[in-house]
């Protein structure tokens, strides 16, 4: 099996940081690949961001279309992603989608952390999206953060640990999700200083993508042929196959 895994923002250390979080899960026999935006942000923030992201996104698919398998959109409030699930004949999952759904079911109900307030309204807008902010205790996130994004994980680590313990004392959550692509990975550091399981959504993503890629083989899916101008001719290629 192959799955692609695309970082959108453009930090290459980011990328890194998901690329190693998804191979430390993956499946013996499945191969990771995992790029970073063409273009966009080194780090995405704002709604502003988000939206810039998603054509980025998409030409990062697009680009390497026919060599996977499912793929996982490795920001957390999945740019893109419902682009992508119409336009592209494989499963595609966002990290997001991901974590809400596996937290959902490993507790009634669940918080989510990150490492900046910043992402807040972006991540709640995402959470209704998905149809699950009622399982939701809300949201614990640290100061603004100006920082390289690849080290965020290990510079606030303490603060991550006592604001998943504010959500499982004070919030009352079951499970708990480290939100964002930066975050990949550190899950099973700070699992023994938590009481409740925590998601990291980047290694949930992976085992889902597998799973529906098992369960959903590709299939061409019925479109009329569109012409699209202004974009890589990968994604144009995207609109002009009905």
């Amino acid at each position: 099996m192959r799955l692609l895994l695309v970082n959108s923002n453009t930090t290459a250390s980011v990328t890194d940081r998901i690329a190693a979080a998804a191979g430390a899960v993956a499946s013996p026999g499945t191969v990771v690949e995992a790029v970073s935006a063409p273009f966009g942000l080194p780090l995405i923030v704002t709604r502003a961001d988000w939206l810039v992201a998603g054509p980025a996104t998409l030409a990062a698919l697009a680009a390497r279309r026919g060599t996977y398998d499912a793929a996982v959109i490795a920001c957390f409030g999945d740019p893109g992603l419902d682009a992508a699930k119409e336009l592209l004949d494989v499963p595609v999952l966002g990290i997001s989608e991901a974590a809400f759904h596996a937290a959902a079911m490993l507790g009634r109900r669940f918080g989510v952390v990150s490492f900046t307030a910043a992402l807040r309204p972006m991540f709640e807008e995402c959470l209704a999206h998905h149809g699950l902010a009622a399982r939701c205790t809300g949201f614990r996130m640290g100061p603004p953060f100006a920082g390289d994004p690849g080290r965020v994980a290990e510079e606030r680590l303490d603060l991550l640990a006592a604001l998943c313990a504010e959500s499982v004392e004070q919030d009352g959550a079951e499970a708990v999700i480290l939100a964002g692509g930066p975050l990949a990975g550190i899950a099973p550091v700070l699992q023994p200083r938590v009481a409740v399981p925590l998601v990291d959504g980047t290694q949930a993503a992976v085992r889902l993508a597998e799973a529906l890629a098992g369960l959903v083989p590709a299939s061409p899916r019925p479109r009329r042929p569109r012409t699209l101008s202004g974009f890589a001719p990968e994604v144009a290629a995207l609109y002009a196959a009905g």
